[in-house]
């Protein structure tokens, strides 16, 4: 009997009922090995549409990407999305990847320009023998293999991008190469994640685009974040965590406050679904979850 098809999230985003989904990405040690996979087996209890693995800047994490959702894929009955970034790859080595991945049992991908080697920021170069763009990463992807092609968008813009005008055109070549949806930077005000999808929208980009959350656990930490992506969290949401400073706990429950109700806000105005940056933990992800009474 040969086994049943891996489904395509880009059908599965597509059909009108809400998606959730969550992100992981590869330990460094056998320590963080272990929460991964304590994390992914607490949240496979919530049957999510998919789950994603990400790519290390460089693609220093390239062979843990490929075996962490090909486990996935044989050991759970979790729908893996590995990550792929253009950085320090050529055509060649993209191509070998893709088919260690389909022969994974991997069908879904992320296609991504990503962070060059030294950080969000710095110059990025195009490596000699590969590709410069997402959008052309989705070109080479789509002629290479038969697997669904997701890609980034960005609340707002990127933070290389001239304009959001020119982030919007970037986000329309990623659609016109053959992109299935998108999937958002950390949303940081459900406005910004509306103004995107509007953009979109006006520029002609009709998949569907999931909004990206992320639970605030920390102050400094999420304000490291936000800067590696050239934002600062809202000073409405830093007026609502700052009385909490000195009180981690209650900082915490205010955190998940927060991105519970911009949750049901990103939902009621018409989200396709919800994307979790989990940071290999479950427990924020499922409480937010238990709060917005997603059924399981």
């Amino acid at each position: 009997m040969s086994p049943a098809p891996v489904p395509g999230i880009g059908d599965l985003v597509s059909r009108g009922d809400h998606s959730f989904s969550f992100e992981f990405f590869p330990p460094k040690d056998e320590a963080g090995e272990r929460v991964l996979w304590d994390s992914i087996r607490e949240l496979e209890k919530l049957r999510p549409t998919f789950v994603s693995v990400t790519y290390g800047a460089g693609g220093s994490t390239r062979d843990r990407t490929v075996a962490i959702t090909g486990r996935i894929a044989r050991e759970t009955s979790l729908l893996p999305m590995a990550h792929l970034t253009c950085v320090g790859h050529t055509c060649a080595e993209i191509g070998q990847i893709l088919d260690d991945l389909v022969a994974a049992g991997v069908r879904n991908v992320l296609a991504l320009r990503g962070d060059p080697p030294a950080g969000p920021g710095t110059p990025w170069v195009q490596t000699e023998g590969g590709v410069r763009y997402a959008s052309e990463l989705v070109s080479f992807i789509r002629s290479a293999a038969e697997v669904s092609v997701g890609v980034a968008a960005f609340p707002e813009g990127h933070r290389d991008a001239e304009s959001l005008e020119a982030d919007v055109r970037a986000l329309r070549a990623k659609y016109d190469a053959g992109a299935e949806f998108a999937i958002t930077d950390m949303v940081l005000r459900a406005s910004d994640y509306f103004g995107l999808v509007e953009r979109a929208r006006a520029a002609g980009v009709d998949f569907p685009i999931i909004p990206g959350v992320m639970p605030i656990l920390g102050i400094a930490s999420m304000r490291r974040m936000a800067e590696m992506s050239g934002r600062a969290i809202p000073g409405e949401t830093e007026d609502r965590l700052l009385p909490h400073q000195d009180d981690p706990a209650a900082l915490r429950a205010e955190g998940v406050r927060i991105a519970t109700e911009m949750c049901a806000e990103l939902l009621a105005g018409g989200a396709p679904g919800l994307h979790f940056y989990t940071l290999n933990r479950s427990r924020a992800t499922r409480e937010i979850w238990a709060a917005l009474r997603i059924p399981v």
